[in-house]
């Protein structure tokens, strides 16, 4: 692998600059500081969100970039080529949160057989379920088989888990039907998967005319729906929309057409970072923003960490025996496969099937 990073324009998540070589990949390193490489890592739309909400949820902040520029994050695994910290041995792999980059330089922190934190000080105020790194050869769920569906799935399906859950949690606001719109994307789907498990709650998905057949092929929504068609829906049943698209005119038609019955409006993604439009002036509840990690908190109060990490795992098992029906995985190296899967991501014209895994 040859040392290289991606650098995506913070003011403009459209232009990238792609570097033949990392800093992290030979700088010198502290005590305690541990270099990782980065073998394969997944991207998705929601790669594309943690862009579009880059400044907003600080996500540019985990990486610091240069230049006006930042660097996207990703879920993949890593091997660790160089180590000064105690308790992190060279060649063991992880698998975490890292950036488009070939290298990561990084300051365990809690470390145990299982993984650790790491500690940078840029990181501290940082959400901590992004900042752990779980070894492969600590954790009892961990398949070389299955590295592909853990980093195309595995934080997206935290995600749904925890929607789902803070649904619940809130009874749903007394709604008997979600909305949830780009039906198609990993994120949407996990969360229909939870969803179909719940009794009188029936589950509408919202795509694009041209992926309606594939959101069909999941089997997992009771109806689908063409963003076009969006005034056939039932609207005297009490709704709840979960906004991953972030399409303003498609958040207006929905909060227009159901108004008061729509109980609960919900932003989770921004797959249409392009078209977000404003939330002023529209009908029925106002959009809330749903930040995982806050659930994940909440829960890990309630049910203690182990307990929230047993059920994400009960539900993960029942989830990954499935997902290999929903996505053909494509492998794929260098600037130029990176450079394609990202604009085509960012553009909305990557094919729903697919899931790509790529490699510097």
């Amino acid at each position: 692998m040859s040392a290289a990073e991606l650098l995506v324009d913070k003011s403009d998540i459209s232009k990238l600059r792609y570097n033949a070589g990392c800093r992290a990949a030979d700088q010198p390193l502290s005590a305690g500081e541990v270099r990782f490489e980065l073998e394969r890592f997944a991207f998705t739309a929601n790669n594309i969100t943690y862009a579009a909400f880059g400044e907003a949820m600080k996500y540019w902040n985990f990486f610091p970039g240069r230049d006006g520029g930042g660097f996207v994050p990703v879920w993949g695994f890593a091997t660790v080529t160089e180590s000064a910290a105690d308790g992190v041995s060279v060649g063991d792999k992880y698998y975490g949160y890292f950036p488009m980059a070939s290298h990561l330089i990084v300051s365990p922190a809690k470390n145990s057989p299982a993984g650790f934190f790491d500690c940078k000080e840029h990181r501290a105020e940082l959400s901590p379920v992004y900042n752990y790194y779980t070894r492969c050869a600590g954790d009892p769920g961990y398949s070389e088989a299955l590295e592909e569906i853990q980093m195309l799935f595995k934080p997206l399906f935290t995600t749904s888990f925890l929607i789902d859950d803070f649904m619940e949690d809130n009874d749903f606001y007394g709604a008997t039907q979600v909305i949830l719109s780009s039906a198609s994307s990993k994120t949407a789907y996990g969360l229909a998967f939870q969803l179909a498990k719940r009794d009188g709650i029936k589950t509408i998905g919202l795509t694009s005319p041209g992926n309606v057949d594939f959101v069909k092929s999941t089997g997992l929504y009771d109806e689908t729906i063409a963003y076009g068609d969006i005034n056939t829906i039932d609207n005297t049943a009490p709704t709840v929309f979960i906004d991953m698209a972030g399409n303003g005119e498609v958040r207006a038609t929905i909060h227009s057409h159901f108004d008061a019955m729509l109980k609960y409006s919900c932003s989770v993604g921004a797959t249409n970072w392009d078209q977000m439009g404003s939330n002023a002036e529209l009908a029925g509840p106002s959009p809330t923003l749903f930040f995982a990690p806050s659930q994940a908190q909440k829960r890990s109060a309630d049910w203690g960490a182990a307990g929230l990490q047993q059920r994400i795992a009960v539900a993960w098992v029942d989830f990954v025996g499935r997902a290999n029906d929903w996505v053909e995985v494509v492998e794929d190296s260098g600037e130029a496969a990176i450079t394609e899967v990202y604009q085509s991501t960012l553009k909305g014209t990557a094919s729903p099937k697919k899931g790509y895994v790529l490699s510097f």
